[in-house]
């Protein structure tokens, strides 16, 4: 296997800066998250939900009806994923954070991330797109949730912190192409 070319610079994402790539399940965020990452010359690929599979005895899901100790570990996968991103950022790489931060948690997260600059990217298709991808995962993320039920969610009770992008008609580079175009409108301080 010979190595990859070396990608060059892109100064609309610095070393050491951190993006966070969210939205609803299905939305596009691990695909975008890992392209746009593999678009910088020096990049990580944070994935949250790794930390809750982490959790291997005494993991509880989060439902519609939430837990004390499932909004615990959910605000903990957070912190762990916040904490991975700052030594990703400090070793001068970009860690591209993908999770599903929702509601008051999105308005909540910039202070969890020390490194600046910080980017907040939602992805935003329709659920008329999302549902559809998510009949054809292997997986089954939603669970109880609804595609609707968590569309909602996404639209009425997330602050509108960061770049919001209906990805519903882009192809994943067309999405990184528009987040990188974007970009200014993502930073958040904080």
């Amino acid at each position: 296997m010979s190595p990859a070319s070396p990608v060059p610079p892109d100064p609309r994402v610095p070393p050491g800066s951190v993006v966070l790539i969210t939205g609803v399940m299905a939305a596009g965020k691990s695909t975008v998250a890992e392209a746009l990452a593999t678009r910088l010359p020096r990049a990580a690929h944070v994935r949250g939900d790794a930390f809750r599979r982490m959790i291997v005895s005494g993991r509880e899901e989060l439902m519609p009806e939430e837990t004390e100790e499932a909004r615990a570990q959910l605000r903990l996968r957070y912190r762990l994923a916040a904490a991975a991103a700052d030594l990703y950022a400090e070793a001068g790489f970009t860690a591209v954070v993908q999770d599903i931060v929702l509601g008051e948690d999105l308005a909540a997260f910039p202070a969890l991330v020390r490194a600046r600059p910080f980017h907040v990217v939602v992805l935003a298709p329709g659920p008329g797109t999302v549902a559809p991808r998510e009949e054809a995962r292997a997986k089954d993320g939603y669970g109880p949730w609804t595609v609707a039920a968590l569309d909602a969610s996404l639209r009425e009770a997330t602050p509108r912190l960061g770049l919001w992008l209906d990805t519903s008609r882009q192809t994943p580079d067309q999405t990184v192409d528009a987040l990188l175009a974007g970009l200014d409108a993502a930073r958040v301080e904080g």
